[in-house]
């Protein structure tokens, strides 16, 4: 795939209408107000069929889990299944959404991400029968909000090694206890998949990495208010605390403590950096349309500053950040249409790249606005802001470096 096909472009033409009228005119409440995000996207969801695709894909993946599930149970060993791949077209339409929401409000794509990718797509791919149709459904819709805890205050890329977060078994069920941060959706979430490890008395090395799916309201469960931060206000980001928590066995992603998440975790980190490039490249395509504006119109000296090679020179380096970008995103697409996603090593690769493009595309916008960059009334402002993050969540910079060169040196 080189290029976006005339079907592609007319759909991004209505995304970026509806973004024109339903987000820009709430941009300063969702930036600096109390409006949570959720409304909107849900009026995105509806005014472009994704709940409607949703359902199906629920509906098609429970028909699925329950015949595997029904063979099981009578003793037989059911049929070997391909590996489960979205289509090349299913992920372009999918990239496209959150191409054209990264121009104004990124935070907004990392909030329905976690809900609708993270939270619902860890049921949907790790839980039985019985748990997607407890949860799943409405994660996917948007009816509920999701949030999917890992990090905690003292393991941030050493997620798994400096995990505090325990279960412990009790009659009927376990108990949880520990502190998670940094818990995007965490303030209003209404279900949360929650990271531990089981406390059988050894060495925390040693302990298996469970999942459990919790609820608003549940005894001990704590969500905290936002945390003020950066970049991102469109998207709320919170605290989790389990006090004592007393969950039943049937919250046991799977229902089974043989299913350990450390390698599940492992594909959840590899959608979420592949994600990354989307929203790289909507940040990067604002940045550059409203710095070739800017060029054009804001004069010093007698002329234009587009006139000044210093000033084309910025240009011209956002725009090959942005091909380059384009052409990763188009990777993403054209492997899935060969039934394929990205090796975790070239993933890495993938998010370090657009990551630190971004951030250095926004920062350059920033400077060749000047004085007026640095006003929030500007909104290359916001847009540095909120792209520092892409180099921070979904494992840092320094995490994707040591991956890639640990699969070259494999």
């Amino acid at each position: 795939m080189i290029e976006w096909s005339e079907t592609h472009l007319a759909i991004r033409d209505l995304v970026r209408r509806f973004v024109a009228e339903r987000i820009v005119p709430k941009v300063e409440q969702l930036e600096h107000g109390d409006l949570p995000p959720y409304g909107v996207l849900r009026e995105l969801l509806d005014t472009f069929g994704m709940r409607d695709m949703a359902k199906h894909r629920f509906d098609k993946e429970l028909k699925r889990l329950k015949a595997r599930e029904e063979c099981l149970a009578r003793g037989e060993t059911p049929p070997e299944e391909p590996e489960r791949a979205e289509s090349g077209e299913q992920v372009a339409l999918q990239m496209i959404p959150l191409i054209e929401l990264s121009r104004y409000c990124p935070g907004m794509v990392t909030a329905m991400g976690v809900s609708v990718g993270l939270t619902a797509g860890t049921i949907m791919a790790k839980g039985t029968s019985r748990q997607l149709e407890r949860w799943a459904l409405e994660l996917l819709t948007m009816d509920k909000i999701g949030a999917w805890a890992i990090t905690e205050p003292g393991s941030g890329s050493d997620a798994f090694g400096s995990m505090k977060a325990t279960a412990r078994r009790v009659e009927g069920g376990y108990v949880l206890n520990g502190t998670k941060t940094f818990i995007t959706n965490g303030p209003y979430a209404d279900t949360v998949v929650v990271i531990c490890k089981l406390d059988e008395g050894n060495e925390p090395k040693d302990r298996k990495v469970l999942s459990f799916v919790l609820e608003r309201g549940m005894k001990g469960l704590t969500l905290s208010k936002p945390l003020r931060k950066m970049g991102m206000h469109s998207s709320p980001t919170g605290e989790v605390f389990l006090e004592d928590v007393f969950v039943e066995a049937d919250r046991l992603l799977g229902e089974t403590e043989e299913r350990s998440y450390r390698t599940g975790a492992k594909d959840t980190f590899k959608a979420e950096r592949t994600g990354v490039a989307a929203m790289a490249l909507g940040i990067v395509e604002q940045c550059l349309m409203l710095s070739k504006e800017y060029a054009k119109t804001r004069v010093q000296f007698g002329r234009p500053i587009g006139d000044f090679q210093l000033i084309q020179l910025k240009l011209a380096k956002m725009e090959v950040a942005r091909m380059n970008i384009q052409n990763l995103v188009f990777r993403i697409i054209e492997l899935a249409a060969q039934g394929k996603t990205m090796p975790f090593a070239e993933a890495s690769a993938c998010k370090l790249y657009c990551a630190q493009s971004a951030t250095e595309v926004a920062l350059e916008a920033v400077q060749l606005f000047g004085g007026n960059g640095y006003m929030a009334e500007y909104q290359v402002e916001q847009l540095a802001r909120d792209a520092k993050v892409l180099q921070i969540y979904g494992g840092t910079d320094e995490i994707q470096t040591s991956q890639i060169a640990r699969s070259l040196l494999a």
